[in-house]
C-alpha cells in the first residue's frame, strides 16, 4: 500500500498541486483520467462560486513520476479515500471522467464502506456503469495507435506533444488501461448519495446511451451537453453550471 500523507507546513499533501482552500463553502475532487495528471484540469477555475476545485494528483505522473502507479483502481480507492480524509470537512463531490470516473465512484464505495463522510453527490463523465464494462475503444490499442491519440489529446489540452513525455505517458496509460480491464463488478452497489451522469452530445467513445444503467446505482440525473469527448477539458459554462446546480441541491 502506498504510503499515506497529511497535510501540513512541513509535508505538503502529494494529492494535490495546490493545498485546498479553508474559505470554500464545498469541494469537487476531480481525477484525472487515463496516462493524465492533475494538469488536465487546468482550464477550469480554481472555484465554481463558492465550491472549489481541487484536481487530484495521482502516483506516477508529473510531479509524481518518480512513485510507482496503482494497478488497480481498488488500491487506488484505498489510499485516495484515505488520503483526503483531512478535506472531508465540508459538502464534497467527485468529479470523473471516462477512466476516472471509476475510480471515483470506487473511491466513494469505500469512503461508505469507512463509515465516514460520503460525497453529496457523484458526478459521471462519459463512461457506462461499472457492471456494464469494462468498455473502450482505448482497451483495445496498441502502443502506436495510443501515442497518436496521447498527441491528439495533449494538442487538444494546449500542450506541446514532446516524444519523450508522450513515451512516458504511454507508460501511465498501458498500466491504467490495464486496471481498467481488470475493473468488473457483477452488480450495482447502490449509493446513499445521488449521481449525475453527463454526457456529450457528439461524444464517438461513448454515446451518451450507453450510461443509462447507472440508474440501478442509486437516483441519477442524466445530463446530455453539448460537446465531444474532450468538451469537458475547456470547462464549458454549460458543464460548471451543471455541477454547481446538482451540488447546491444538497449543500
Amino acid at each position: 500500500m502506498e504510503p499515506v500523507y497529511y497535510p501540513s507546513e512541513e509535508q505538503p499533501n502529494p494529492w494535490f498541486l495546490r493545498e485546498p482552500s479553508h474559505l470554500s463553502r464545498g469541494r469537487l475532487f476531480c481525477i484525472p483520467y487515463s496516462g493524465c495528471g492533475a494538469s488536465m484540469y487546468q482550464h477550469w477555475p480554481e472555484f465554481i462560486g463558492d465550491i472549489e476545485v481541487c484536481p487530484i494528483q495521482l502516483p506516477g505522473r508529473e510531479n509524481r513520476f518518480h512513485e510507482p502507479s496503482y494497478t488497480t483502481y481498488e488500491a487506488l480507492a484505498d489510499d485516495l479515500a484515505e488520503a483526503i480524509t483531512p478535506y472531508l470537512d465540508r459538502p464534497f463531490a467527485f468529479f470523473g471522467h471516462c477512466g476516472s470516473a471509476l475510480p471515483s465512484y470506487e473511491t466513494t464505495v469505500r469512503l461508505i464502506q469507512r463509515g465516514g463522510p460520503v460525497p453529496i453527490r457523484l458526478f459521471i463523465s462519459s463512461q457506462v456503469a461499472p457492471h456494464q464494462g469494462p468498455y473502450g475503444r482505448f482497451l483495445q490499442l496498441n502502443d502506436d495507435e495510443l501515442k497518436k491519440e496521447m498527441t491528439r489529446l495533449m494538442e487538444r489540452m494546449g500542450g506541446t506533444p514532446l516524444p519523450d513525455f508522450i513515451d512516458l505517458s504511454i507508460g501511465i496509460m498501458r498500466t491504467d488501461l490495464e486496471a481498467n480491464r481488470q475493473y468488473k463488478k457483477e452488480g450495482p452497489f447502490l449509493l446513499p448519495c445521488p449521481i449525475t451522469a453527463i454526457g456529450w452530445q457528439q461524444d464517438k467513445e461513448v454515446d451518451p446511451s450507453l450510461m443509462d444503467g447507472w440508474k440501478e446505482y442509486g437516483e441519477t440525473t442524466y445530463r446530455l451537453l453539448k460537446g465531444d469527448h474532450h468538451q469537458f477539458l475547456q470547462a464549458p459554462m454549460e458543464l460548471l453550471t451543471a455541477i454547481v446546480e446538482d451540488m447546491e441541491q444538497n449543500m
